[in-house]
C-alpha cells in the first residue's frame, strides 16, 4: 500500500474517532439525563455530604450516572469544598445543566404566624430547614443569647416577628435564630419605639399584649379597638380577664395544645397560672401565640375610646360588642350565653 493511502486510511480512521469522540462527548454533556417525570425536583443535600454521597442521592434523579460522573468530572465538582444546600432540577436537564444547579443553593421561602409556643415554631421551621427542631429549640433557650438581648425562656417567642423570609436550606439553627434576633431590631424602629415608650410599654410588653390581641379578634380593622380596651384596662389597674389566656393557662397546665377550647367554663378561671389573667394582675410572662403585625400595630395604634368591657357580637359574626359600664356589658354576656347555649357548644 502506498504511503499515500495510508495516509488516507489514517485520515478516515482520525476523522471518525473524532466524530465518535464529539458524538460521545456531546451526549455525555449536552443530551438529557433526568429519570423524575416532574416538571422540576428539589433535591437536598446535607451538611458535610462528600462527593460519594451526593452520588448516592442524585442517583433518585440522574438517568445515567456515568455521563454525570463525566462531567462532574470534567467541571471539578468533586472538589467543590461545600456540597451542601437545596437545588432546583428541571425535567430534561443535561448533565451540565445539573452540575450547574448543584452549584446554586436556591433559597427557602419560609413563612410562619400564629405559633402557640417555642416548641410549635421551632418544629414548623425545623420542617422546612436542614436544622431540626431540637437544635432550634437549643439555640433560642441559650441563656448566653437570651441574657445578651434581654430575653427569657417565658418570652423570647416574642423576638420572633411573622412574615415572610427567605434562608438557605443548609442554614444552621444558631444562623436562623441569629437572623430573627436582626429582623427583630429591624421591625423596632425609632418611631415603633418611640409609640411603646408613650405606652409605658416595653417592646416585649406590646409583643405579650398583642399576642393577646391576636387572639381574641381576627378581624384586622376591630384590633385597635380591642387593644384600646385592654389599655384602658391597665391604665386603671384592672386585671386584663382575658379569655385567651385562661384558654393557654389550662392548655399549658394539661400540656395538651392540640384541644380546642370554644368556650371559657368557671372552673378554668381558677386555673392557678400566672398567665391566667383573671387570677393575676397585669401582663402574662409572655406571649400567650405569636402576634402578627397587624395585631403589634394595632396595640401601637391603640384605638382611644372609653369601652372597659368587650364580648363576641350574635349579630356581626367575627366581631365584638363594646360596652363602657359593667352592666351594659353584662346585656351583651347574656346575649351571647344564650346563643352559645342555642348552638350547644359545651366546651
Amino acid at each position: 500500500m502506498s504511503i499515500k493511502k495510508i495516509i488516507g486510511v489514517v485520515s478516515v480512521v482520525l476523522i471518525t474517532g473524532l466524530i465518535i469522540y464529539g458524538y460521545l462527548l456531546y451526549r455525555d454533556i449536552f443530551s438529557g439525563n433526568t429519570k423524575f417525570q416532574d416538571k422540576e425536583v428539589f433535591v437536598a443535600i446535607p451538611t458535610g455530604a462528600d462527593y460519594v454521597e451526593v452520588k448516592q442521592i442524585m442517583s433518585a434523579y440522574v438517568k445515567d450516572m456515568s455521563r454525570f460522573e463525566t462531567v462532574a468530572e470534567k467541571k471539578s465538582y468533586p472538589q467543590k469544598a461545600d456540597k451542601s444546600g437545596q437545588f432546583l432540577l428541571k425535567k430534561g436537564m443535561n448533565s451540565n445543566d445539573i452540575i450547574n444547579a448543584l452549584r446554586q443553593n436556591v433559597p427557602v421561602k419560609l413563612a410562619f404566624n400564629n405559633q402557640e409556643r417555642l416548641e410549635n415554631f421551632a418544629g414548623r421551621i425545623g420542617f422546612q430547614i436542614e436544622a431540626d427542631s431540637l437544635s432550634i429549640l437549643t439555640a433560642f433557650r441559650d441563656q448566653r443569647f437570651l441574657e445578651a438581648n434581654g430575653f427569657t425562656e417565658a418570652n423570647v417567642l416574642a423576638l420572633c416577628i411573622p412574615n415572610s423570609y427567605e434562608f438557605f436550606w443548609n442554614t444552621s439553627a444558631v444562623k436562623f435564630r441569629d437572623k430573627m434576633a436582626k429582623e427583630y431590631r429591624m421591625f423596632w424602629t425609632t418611631a415603633r419605639l418611640a409609640k411603646a415608650k408613650d405606652l409605658n410599654l416595653t417592646p416585649i410588653q406590646v409583643a405579650i399584649l398583642a399576642s393577646i390581641v391576636h387572639k381574641e379578634t381576627v378581624k384586622n380593622d376591630e384590633r385597635p379597638k380591642v387593644a384600646g380596651v385592654y389599655l384602658n384596662r391597665l391604665a386603671k389597674g384592672m386585671k386584663l380577664e382575658a379569655d385567651p389566656t385562661v384558654i393557654y393557662a389550662v392548655k399549658l397546665q394539661s400540656n395538651d395544645f392540640n384541644q380546642v377550647i370554644k368556650r371559657v367554663l368557671y372552673k378554668d378561671l381558677e386555673t392557678d397560672s400566672r398567665y391566667n389573667t383573671y387570677r393575676y394582675e397585669g401582663l402574662p410572662p409572655g406571649p400567650i401565640a405569636m402576634p402578627d403585625i397587624t395585631a403589634l400595630d394595632a396595640v401601637l395604634n391603640p384605638e382611644k375610646h372609653h369601652y372597659i368591657y368587650f364580648c363576641a357580637s350574635v349579630t356581626n359574626f367575627g366581631y365584638h360588642e363594646f360596652a363602657v359600664t359593667a352592666a351594659q356589658h353584662e346585656v351583651n354576656r347574656q346575649k351571647y350565653v344564650a346563643w352559645v347555649n342555642s348552638q350547644g357548644i359545651k366546651r
